[in-house]
């Protein structure tokens, strides 16, 4: 399974029906973003039915990635050779894989009408990740890898160990240290990333605002966070790659001898069954798998980190471009709430906030970028980019009642909310 360390991130299980997870809805959501952004199609959110027409051509666009990729998926032998499958049984496969992906926009689109909170693709990602966490710590199955069996779960097996062993010290020492099975250094360092994302969810800059007319209204700010443009970033380098992973892997498997499909990415099988990149572009943008492998091959490492913080800076500073949350868009907004910066003149707004908001933008997805390096290197569970979206998802939900909490109150809150719907 190439997409093995990234299906949490895509809330997608393995020889499931949830086998595409959200990947169709990013996708969808991410091209009609970038038409939109680069004026390939003109859009006016202020009109309802141009709205509503843009939804639902994200839908229909969503509807066909997910059969495009169902296909894909059977006749490139992700369930094995399908002449041996018989095609009666690839077509029910790909029936059961589109009817799963509709059933994720269906619940996607309730949330988004207002039954619920938040969007449909932050949940999925949310849920899938804690319950991986959760399981990993909890989970008491038993899992034999030569040395009779072992509790899966961190916790689980950490009492077991204590129990039954004589020696306590190697008990604590197999508890902590233990190999191929999540052991309490693992939950310890996922516990770590979690506190350190928090606190730094909180950096942010608060520029002081007033009234054009209500000179008495002076105690009202725009707060400029350092992750401005939330997880945005993470999410869509995750999208890239693993579409990188997906063509990468489907041209191998029918063209593994061609040089500029070698050159695209070189797949073998490891010793755990695993289907791993070990050369090719798809080798040096997937994270090395071990400190051993950090050291004996430096340069895929160094080349590893650059293309994360690079890829997630750029994807930050575009996105405010395309998503209506470029200083241009907020000086905008400002003005129609008949606010200024305070100490400036109307004029000059748009210029101040080109010097906050460009820069939050690159270094916060460069410090998005160096959290999940950070918490994929300590061995958190579940990835590093799984903690830091699952973390920075349960925060802006967060957010998102305060917002309402300070609207029922009648308190104006301009912090920007951006998703990819």
């Amino acid at each position: 399974d190439p997409l093995y360390w990234i299906r949490v991130v895509l809330a997608s299980n393995r020889g499931t029906l949830m086998e595409l997870g959200i990947s169709p809805i990013v996708t969808s959501g991410l091209v009609l973003q970038l038409l939109a952004g680069t004026k390939q199609i003109s859009v006016n959110v202020e009109d309802p039915k141009e709205r509503q027409l843009y939804a639902c051509a994200q839908k229909l666009l969503g509807l066909f990635i997910t059969l495009a990729e169902a296909i894909l998926y059977v006749f490139s032998g992700m369930y094995g050779d399908w002449r041996t499958l018989g095609l009666g049984n690839c077509i029910l496969i790909i029936i059961q894989l589109f009817m799963a992906g509709l059933i994720v926009l269906l619940l996607d689109e309730v949330l988004q009408k207002g039954y619920g909170m938040g969007s449909g693709i932050s949940l999925f990602i949310a849920t899938n990740i804690c319950e991986n966490i959760i399981w990993r710590a909890f989970s008491p199955t038993t899992i034999n890898l030569g040395g009779g069996p072992e509790f899966e779960g961190a916790i689980i097996a950490f009492f077991y160990l204590l129990i039954t062993r004589n020696n306590k010290f190697s008990a604590l020492r197999e508890a902590f240290y233990r190999k191929n099975l999540p052991n309490l250094t693992n939950l310890m360092a996922t516990i770590i990333v979690f506190l350190v994302v928090i606190y730094v969810q909180g950096f942010r800059v608060d520029l002081p605002l007033k009234h054009v007319k209500a000179r008495g209204i002076s105690n009202q700010t725009y707060p400029i966070k350092l992750f401005y443009t939330s997880n945005i970033p993470v999410i869509l380098q995750t999208a890239l790659v693993s579409n990188l992973y997906f063509f990468s892997q489907l041209l191998h498997r029918r063209y593994s001898k061609n040089f500029f499909v070698r050159l695209f990415g070189d797949w073998r099988t490891n010793a755990h069954g695993q289907y791993v990149p070990v050369g090719g572009l798809a080798y040096f943008v997937s994270p090395p798998r071990s400190m051993q492998e950090v050291v004996t091959d430096p340069i895929h490492s160094i080349i590893y980190v650059l293309f994360i913080l690079i890829s997630c800076a750029l994807f930050s500073v575009v996105w405010i471009e395309i998503s209506g949350g470029s200083p241009r868009d907020v000086a905008r907004q400002l003005e129609k709430q008949g606010l200024v910066i305070k100490g400036y003149r109307e004029q000059s707004v748009v210029k101040i906030l080109y010097r906050y908001i460009p820069t939050a933008a690159a270094l916060g997805g460069m410090c998005i970028g160096a959290l999940s390096i950070f918490a994929d290197f300590m061995g958190a569970i579940g990835s590093g980019t799984g903690i830091l979206l699952a973390v920075s998802i349960i925060f802006q939900y967060f957010e998102t009642y305060s917002r309402e909490q300070k609207s029922d109150s009648g308190t104006l809150s301009f912090d920007t909310d951006f998703t990819l719907f």
